[in-house]
């Protein structure tokens, strides 16, 4: 028991300080850690700590993934002017973002993203893109 403490808590760090050089994709890869680990223990009857370990690395990379997608769209539309969109390669999933306000005391350029999956929307949030001045 002593042993798997020390190693739950070595995994923990070792996140912790690889996630710290990356602070947007910090939330993702910590919402897809927890969902990914949750279910990977549920899943695996005979040995839930590895179905754990296993499902919460997977669910971290992709929820970082997702979450770097979702900026660099944001970055590429509010630079550009224009909407932006992304498929993965099986056309299952969409990624599409659209400017939709410019604020010019702060230099702050509004963008609605919307993610669909299977042509469904999933999610939609309005995210804040900094615009440096020329």
């Amino acid at each position: 028991m002593k042993g798997y403490v020390k190693t739950m808590a070595l995994i923990v760090a070792g996140g912790l300080l690889i996630t710290a050089c990356a602070p947007y994709q910090y939330p993702g890869g910590m919402a897809g850690g927890t969902m990914g680990g949750i279910a990977g223990a549920l899943l695996d009857v005979r040995n839930p700590w590895r179905g754990g370990v296993i499902g919460a690395t997977l669910g971290a990379v992709a929820g970082a993934t997702i979450a770097d997608i979702s900026l660099q769209g944001a970055r590429e539309a509010a630079y550009a002017d224009r909407p932006v969109e992304y498929r993965t390669d099986d056309r299952r999933g969409y990624y599409y973002a659209e400017p939709v306000g410019y604020d010019e005391h702060s230099h702050c350029r509004k963008i609605r993203e919307k993610v669909y999956e299977d042509g469904r929307m999933v999610r939609e949030h309005v995210r804040i893109v900094s615009i440096e001045p020329y």
